[in-house]
């Protein structure tokens, strides 16, 4: 690979590919990797940074959505599980278990009910690495010690954890592995059919533009699906009666207000659910927010009224206060949910819908709505359009595929469940690298997995790995980040492929910054000579 990180001219690029896709988030990166292993010619751009907007800024769980059978949404809920155990077994290092608690509250839902919808939840799917619900007596039970002492009984279930921004990142990089060129900072500015194939201009964010040429296109803009069909000039006849609902979820990020592993699912007046997540080993996550959005997605935000309101509902439930004044960090981001009327924002469905038309025989396949969970069946039922349309040989793979850094088999004697292997795993390289810091390892581990010696190559104690930028982050780390994963900014260090910015002081921050900057103008001295 080492080749997604260089700064390449766009006129160096082949112009003929069997599919462009436009948007970089869990979707579109999704629908690259299943197509390029069934061996078509892919080109994905992104305007911005690969997970940039949604699809780093979800509640970072991989799960079937239990609130969502109180709306009937059983399919999606079935789909949803059964895909939790396939990309659990697909991505150890960055999906894992989570065990969630809900304290049952009189005033809210009934006790019958919240028993039946998690007895469906335990039985939609086969489940061959969750251990099923049960039943919590708080005085017996950690989870109960920072809750208020009036909530005595809870139940307890399953579901598992992801960080959203990798899972992006590793589907890109496999795409590219596979034949998929990736282009970062290229946005798709038109999309024209002509001669029964489209024509599709792309430009970087250096005004370097191009023309490119593909037999069919994939609209996987994620909340600008609908607008980006009207802003690239493809003909209105490609529209359908077909609208999307953009809701907002805004989540903050406050100290540690739990010490055990469990994670709260809080129930509220306004029928809606909080969730609260032990998050980077010193915070806890909370959200989700469900308001309308208005405007341009990029531009979106928390307001104050989002904060306080989500204060509001783990206050209700936990003995420790939370103000405002306690977040340290919070961020938003907007879902582009199917418009089906529900009255209720958190009751618009969750899933998705793949349209697929023709004209000219130059097909055009749009996707509206979806959920991280659901990404992999998502791009494979669209790569299943997308080959009977143009190739019919083509097979689906990815359910039983790894992402990159997700293969342990080479560290394990027996494999036997997910998160039992990264256990092992995270042994091994401890030993064969015992130079490296206990800390740090961990880090890599969760985020790179097996891609380990990819980013350590030869080196054999702390000053091969470069200069120490920041605390534990390597300039080895950062050109692992530059040339294997598209990183082009502290940003994309700090707030993606790492969640280091949370930990890192303003000083800190601004070294990391002062280091792209110098090797962003080292690479463009170098491509002027």
């Amino acid at each position: 690979m080492g080749q997604s990180g260089n700064k390449a001219s766009l006129n160096d690029m082949k112009t003929d590919f069997d599919v462009v896709i436009a948007g970089g988030g869990v979707n579109g990166a999704g629908i690259a990797r299943d197509l390029a292993g069934r061996g078509f010619h892919v080109l994905l751009c992104e305007r911005d940074d690969l997970a940039s907007h949604t699809s780093s800024s979800s509640t970072k769980l991989i799960h079937g959505g239990l609130r969502y059978l109180e709306h009937f949404e059983f399919s999606l809920v079935r789909k949803a599980l059964i895909e939790r155990e396939i990309l659990m077994k697909s991505a150890p290092h960055i999906i894992w278990p989570m065990r969630f608690v809900m304290p049952y509250d009189r005033s809210m839902r009934p006790a019958w009910m919240i028993r039946l919808g998690i007895f469906l939840y335990d039985h939609l799917a086969k489940r061959e690495i969750l251990p099923s619900s049960n039943s919590v007596n708080f005085a017996n039970h950690e989870s109960g010690a920072p809750l208020q002492s009036h909530f005595k009984l809870g139940f307890e279930y399953s579901d598992a954890w992801v960080d959203d921004a990798r899972l992006v990142i590793l589907n890109a990089i496999d795409a590219q592995q596979k034949g998929a060129t990736i282009l970062t900072r290229t946005a798709c500015t038109s999309a024209v059919r002509k001669n029964q194939s489209w024509e599709v201009s792309i430009q970087n964010d250096d005004g370097e533009s191009k023309k490119i040429h593909a037999r069919l296109f994939v609209n996987a803009t994620g909340p600008w699906a609908e607008s980006f069909l009207k802003t690239t000039h493809i003909s209105s006849n490609a529209l359908k009666e077909k609208n999307l609902r953009l809701i907002k979820g805004s989540h903050i990020v406050i100290p540690r207000i739990f010490d055990h592993t469990f994670s709260y699912i809080f129930q509220n007046a306004d029928k809606r659910i909080t969730f609260a997540i032990p998050y980077e080993n010193t915070y806890t996550l909370i959200g989700t927010t469900d308001v309308e959005f208005q405007g341009d997605p990029k531009d979106v935000h928390a307001s104050s009224e989002e904060i306080a309101y989500l204060c509001k509902q783990v206050n209700h439930y936990f003995k420790k206060t939370i103000t405002p004044a306690d977040v340290v960090r919070h961020y938003s981001g907007v879902r582009p949910l199917l418009e089906d009327e529900a009255a209720d924002a958190s009751a618009t469905t969750r899933d998705y819908e793949l349209q697929l038309t023709k004209d000219h025989e130059a097909p055009l396949l749009t996707v509206w709505g979806g959920k991280i969970t659901t990404y992999r069946v998502l791009a494979e039922e669209a790569s299943n359009l997308i080959s009977s349309t143009l190739q019919p040989s083509a097979k689906p793979w990815t359910a039983s595929s790894y992402l990159p850094g997700g293969d342990l088999r080479s560290y394990l004697e027996y494999p036997n469940r997910p998160d039992l292997d990264f256990s092992i795993f995270l042994d091994k390289v401890k030993q064969a690298y015992p130079w490296i810091p206990t800390q740090l390892m961990l880090r890599w581990a969760r985020a790179y997995g097996s891609r380990i010696p990819l980013l350590i190559k030869t080196a054999t104690c702390l000053s091969d790995l470069g200069q120490e930028i920041a605390p534990l982050l390597f300039e080895a780390e950062l050109h692992y980040l530059i040339n294997e994963e598209w990183a082009k900014s502290a940003e994309d260090i700090l707030w993606r492929r790492t969640k280091l910015g949370l930990h890192f002081s303003k000083n800190e921050i601004q070294q990391v910054n002062d280091w792209m900057n110098h090797q962003v103008k080292s690479s463009e001295g170098l491509a002027c000579n």
